[in-house]
């Protein structure tokens, strides 16, 4: 018997193929196999009545040249011994077997929380939230107190954390004992007291040292306070090698490198350009001239008023201000208006709600109670100079670009994965409807032929003529999005404006992301607890070094306990009533644009813009 000429559609694909009507569905499969790579075992061949198997005669099937076949499967890994159970290349161990510093290492594993000492949520929140920072971390590590600093002359033991023994010889110095304190959190997931770092900070700012009221234990401070007074100490510090003067070039640029800088002033500090103006017209008339400055700022304050409903309008508040001072030209005091303008942000960008103020009848600090709405994600670009705007807003709209691209995709393969539901479902809804192969059911085949004559657009002696429909799989789909994001990062890298590249502790978006914020509950900055939210990293590579994605969930520190919370959480805590108030946004990170893609020295785009704090 003559051959007869058929049509395998398989993942968009079409392959003509010569099938021996004399020989069984196994034969016929590992023809295909040989055409697709798809093992005999993992095809599924759709006939009129089910699937074919491999004992089908295939000469009962009356099929017709041209006839078309659907088939659906995926090749294996290819990798022969795949299927073939092997040793483990690295013994498997249990968490019951770990250290608790190995425990504490593993991916997922929940953080050390923090003791309270009396007090000292506002010191535990601050803590939390700014452990959030890799790049401290990193810096952190490779300190080294100098030998006529605090810790040496103090006590004279020296820097002792080698032997085990870092308290001993670092409690004078508060960034040797925050190096500690976090290397003690990383190696545990129980409550820890930072007592060392409590030590240190009140010796060094002997403010937080203040005791109670009542006369039992120490007063409550205020966490914005301790997150100022750490980065101010920090500032002094903890140097690094590089630059800080992004405009340096040829030679200057190379001997900058070689001198240390501020790590605070590079991922923490921006700048400020002002205009100071005097708001009398007689001062004008007589020729004063509005007086340009810069100044240099570790946090934007958002002035809460009874017309801020959003973090915005109270940062606007912020960046114009009125100070009274003497005028030369008038010969007495005058009302001056200050507004700043930021000439350069930070990686990370700490915002401080100015919820707690002076109350003058009642001689102590009150709290506004304000609802304040803030974003997970902050567009900072109005607050900027012009000069700094013409550069940020070119990269900030190709990320929307891209972003806008990327839900194009992820739409397209839903809307794909619907199709190939909707004619898997057609195909069961036509096999139910039509007889069997060797005609036991003879009522039932017109009903089936003429759905069948309904959806064709031509037929056969009865065979549907299928439309060609692109079937892609999810690995092509994967590979097109990661060469589309390709793509985007260099075009990204062109649009960056050339000074700002060169600052690699800049943001280059005006995009922040929010990563950690602090709370405070209650009435009175006397009073109430502080708790603080940090968000969730992904799981960390151990062979790359990479962090995956991650998965919108948030840590809650609330002193030694810890737990893991919904983002839903964080929008709960823009205020009102009784609830719990952000005090400050400890950590807008710069966002990132396109997820995993590196892009310049130090930024990571990703699908998310940058952090704020």
């Amino acid at each position: 018997m003559e051959t007869i000429p058929v049509v395998v559609k398989h993942q968009g694909k079409r392959h003509d193929v010569e099938l021996d009507p004399t020989s069984t569905g196994e034969v016929f499969k590992m023809q295909l196999y040989s055409l697709t790579g798809v093992e005999p075992e993992r095809q599924k061949i759709l006939v009129k009545g089910g699937q074919l198997k491999d004992n089908t005669d295939l000469s009962k099937l009356g099929l017709k040249p041209g006839h078309v076949f659907m088939m659906m499967g995926t090749p294996s890994t290819g990798n022969d011994s795949a299927d073939v159970l092997q040793r483990p290349k690295e013994k498997t161990r249990f968490v019951e077997d770990m250290t608790e510093a190995e425990a504490a290492q593993v991916a997922g594993a929940t953080p050390a929380g923090l003791q309270n000492l009396g007090n000292t949520c506002y010191l535990n929140s601050t803590l939390q939230a700014l452990k959030s920072v890799p790049e401290l971390q990193i810096e952190l590590a490779r300190y080294k107190p100098s030998a006529g600093g605090a810790s040496s002359s103090s006590s004279g033991l020296g820097d002792l954390s080698q032997f085990g023994l870092s308290g001993l010889g670092a409690s004078m110095d508060l960034t040797a004992s925050l190096r500690d304190l976090y290397q003690q959190m990383s190696e545990t997931q129980e409550g820890f007291p930072p007592l060392m770092f409590l030590n240190a900070l009140r010796t060094a700012f002997p403010q937080f040292a203040q005791r109670s009221k009542t006369g039992h234990g120490y007063a409550q401070q205020d966490a914005e306070e301790a997150w100022s007074q750490i980065l101010t100490q920090l500032r002094q510090k903890l140097k690094i090698k590089g630059t800080d003067d992004a405009s340096a070039e040829g030679d200057a640029a190379a001997a900058k490198k070689d001198r240390e800088i501020s790590f605070i002033d590079k991922y923490f500090a921006g700048k400020f350009e002002t205009v100071t103006e005097c708001d009398e017209a007689s001062a004008k008339e007589a020729g004063e001239e509005p007086v340009n400055g810069e100044d240099v700022f570790l946090k934007l304050d958002c002035h809460i008023g009874l017309q801020t409903n959003h973090l915005r309008d109270g940062i606007l508040a912020g960046l114009e201000e009125k100070i009274e001072k003497r005028s030369t030209v008038l010969g007495r005091e005058a009302v001056y208006t200050k507004k700043s303008r930021i000439s350069r942000l930070p990686k990370y960008l700490t915002v401080h709600f100015v919820r707690f103020f002076w109350k003058r009848e009642a001689q102590k600090k009150a709290k506004i109670m304000r609802k304040v709405m803030f974003p997970h994600e902050m567009d900072v670009v109005e607050f900027c100079t012009e000069q700094l705007q013409s550069a940020l807003v070119p990269v900030r709209n190709k990320i929307r670009d891209v972003r806008s691209d990327e839900l194009d995709v992820e739409r397209a393969r839903k809307r794909q994965k619907r199709m190939e539901r909707s004619e898997e479902a057609d195909k069961d809804d036509q096999n139910k409807a039509s007889s069997s192969v060797d005609g036991k059911q003879p009522k039932a085949e017109e009903p089936s032929k003429s759905k069948d004559q309904k959806k064709a657009s031509t037929s056969t002696a009865g065979d549907t003529e299928m439309s060609d429909i692109p079937h892609k799989t999810d690995a092509e789909i994967e590979a097109e999005r990661m060469a589309s994001i390709m793509e985007a990062k260099r075009e990204l890298l062109k649009l960056v404006d050339p000074t700002l590249a060169s600052d690699d502790g800049a943001n280059k978006t005006g995009l922040y992301e929010l990563r950690g914020v602090v709370t405070h509950q209650g009435v009175s900055a006397d009073s109430g607890h502080y708790t603080a939210y940090v968000k969730k990293e992904g799981s960390k590579d151990p062979s790359t070094g990479k962090r995956g994605d991650e998965d919108g969930k948030w840590w809650w520190f609330n002193d030694e306990k810890v737990s893991e919370v919904d983002e839903d959480k964080i929008i709960g805590l823009a205020g009102g009533g009784k609830r719990l108030r952000a005090d400050f946004l400890g950590g807008y990170k710069l966002t990132q644009a396109i997820r995993r893609v590196p892009f310049g020295p130090d930024i990571t785009l990703s699908g998310d813009p940058p952090s704020f704090y």
